[in-house]
């Protein structure tokens, strides 16, 4: 009975911990929600109401008339999706090369490629804009795209994922005189699959957000990214319009939201992924 009773309180304790956590990350989400269907005067007032008098739909449609936002929309999903599918195909076999084969220099290259995730993209954008601009792919989408072409932080990933999965299938396959690429695409990358999914899910967030790089590499309205245009709402004839404001993060962010809830089985599954036993 004693036992019993301990468990039972153990797991309201867990359940309320749990419930609080919960609440400390979704409060800002809330009163984004909130804010952005209130007026103006609402948002100035002290102490702050969590609910709205009088819901303003409208702030919906003023944040997306500030600007070109059908075009930053698409800028954003051709940035994004072109990073991704650029990634996928250069770290997928990176990693299987790096997980599969012991060559000369394999340890110093796999050194080298995590040696990049300590340097922070403001020390190279220099560079960088240089090359591009010597190019003529500023205001481009290729120009904003190139530079993610690869992933120090998905070849990592992947690699480790590929080393637990059982030589013995790869022999079989071998044996049965299966090329390269069909191990990888119809053994390796399946096995898999909850791990590409997850980093699929973080580069897109990563890019979909991103805002230093677009800010850098443009000009004009051209190839500009919804972070950019929700940047142009903050200040409307002098004054900050914190509704419209959210209203627009609320379109930024609900994609993302999106997509996160269409591969959250993916992603629960990549970390308790334990390979082939």
């Amino acid at each position: 009975m004693i036992r019993q009773t301990m468990t039972a309180i153990l797991r309201v304790i867990n359940t309320v911990c749990l419930l609080a956590l919960v609440l400390v990350f979704a409060l800002p989400f809330i009163w984004m929600v909130s804010t952005s269907l209130k007026t103006l005067p609402e948002t100035m007032i002290f102490p702050p109401r969590w609910i709205p008098t009088d819901p303003v739909w409208q702030n919906y449609a003023d944040a997306w008339n500030t600007g070109p936002f059908l075009r930053y929309f698409t800028n954003s999903i051709i940035i994004a999706g072109g990073i991704l599918i650029l990634q996928m195909l250069t770290i997928i076999p990176a990693s299987y090369a790096f997980a599969r084969y012991r060559f000369a220099g394999s340890s110093f290259l796999f050194g080298i490629v995590m040696v990049t995730l300590m340097i922070p993209a403001q020390l190279i954008f220099l560079p960088v804009y240089l090359e591009l601009s010597a190019f003529k792919l500023l205001n481009t989408h290729l120009g904003l795209i190139l530079p993610f072409a690869s992933s120090a932080f998905g070849i990592f990933m992947l690699r480790q994922a590929f080393m637990q999965i059982s030589d013995e299938l790869i022999e079989a396959a071998r044996l049965d005189q299966a090329a390269e690429w069909k191990i990888i695409l119809r053994i390796m990358v399946p096995l898999v699959k909850p791990v590409l999914v997850t980093f699929a899910l973080f580069s897109f967030i990563a890019h979909w957000n991103d805002y230093f790089w677009p800010l850098v590499m443009t000009t004009n309205e051209t190839a500009r990214t919804l972070p950019l245009g929700i940047a142009k709402i903050r200040e409307v004839e002098g004054v900050a319009t914190w509704n419209v404001l959210m209203a627009g993060n609320l379109i930024l962010v609900t994609p993302i939201l999106i997509v996160f809830f269409l591969s959250q089985r993916q992603i629960i599954k990549a970390f308790v992924y334990n390979g082939v036993k």
